[in-house]
């Protein structure tokens, strides 16, 4: 593959303990225009994704020395704005719920096709360009705080994740309506193509009404619209 020359759209870290498709990734996001470097073991990746400035990590789950898991908790308490992707040989939901509990923007299940590959690091960059929840909101009585990514209930707060914040402003900014599926993949996750398979949304939503029924079990803030989408309550 020769790349075409041009300046480098992103860079990219890519942890990976196969040598085969650690260095097949390397040339595919090189050919297409990223700056890519990689590490092959746990630790190392984890240096390097904590000294190193890049605009996303593709972390492979099962490394040597320290799993992927545990590199993306740290990366994301030192870097809480960075995009990181898993790859998971696994692809069961439990697997993929860790992964996002972990602190991961995304995941892809091997084996993977590039071009599946290749839509969801285009996503994951161009949503790591602009957040959506960076402001405060209340619905409902529960107050949610951008900035802090706190949501918070008669003296009662849960953490939440970038991303579950940037669903709660989506749907409250649309909240006259039903927003589908493919709707947030496209201006939520930022997809390109929101015909692409993943199951990232409801896990997400599903993640976000456990958080929010644990502070009010009377809430059904997000309730989800048969065949149709998801909407906010309106408000009282």
């Amino acid at each position: 593959m020769t790349a075409p020359n041009r300046k480098p759209k992103a860079s990219i870290l890519v942890v990976e303990d196969d040598p085969a498709i650690l260095h097949g990734l390397l040339d595919v996001f090189v050919f297409h225009g990223y700056q890519a470097q990689g590490a092959e073991e746990g630790a190392e990746g984890l240096r390097r994704s904590i000294e190193g400035d890049y605009d996303l990590i593709l972390l492979d789950v099962m490394l040597p020395n320290l799993d992927g898991l545990s590199i993306c908790r740290e990366v994301r308490k030192a870097k809480p704005a960075q995009a990181i992707i898993m790859l998971t040989a696994k692809g069961s939901e439990g697997d993929i719920v860790e992964g996002f509990k972990a602190g991961a923007d995304d995941y892809v299940s091997k084996p993977f096709s590039l071009r599946e590959l290749m839509v969801r690091v285009e996503a994951v960059l161009r949503r790591a360009g602009k957040s959506v929840g960076d402001e405060q909101l209340t619905v409902a009585g529960i107050h949610f705080d951008g900035r802090n990514l706190l949501a918070s209930f008669q003296g009662r707060s849960a953490e939440l994740t970038r991303r579950e914040m940037d669903i709660v402003v989506y749907l409250h900014r649309h909240r006259d309506r039903i927003v589908s599926k493919k709707e947030l993949l496209k201006e939520v996750w930022g997809y390109a193509d929101p015909e692409v398979e993943t199951r990232t949304v409801d896990i997400h939503i599903l993640k976000l009404r456990k958080k929010i029924h644990a502070l009010d079990p009377e809430s059904a803030l997000v309730p989800t619209v048969r065949g149709e989408g998801y909407r906010l309550e309106p408000l009282p």
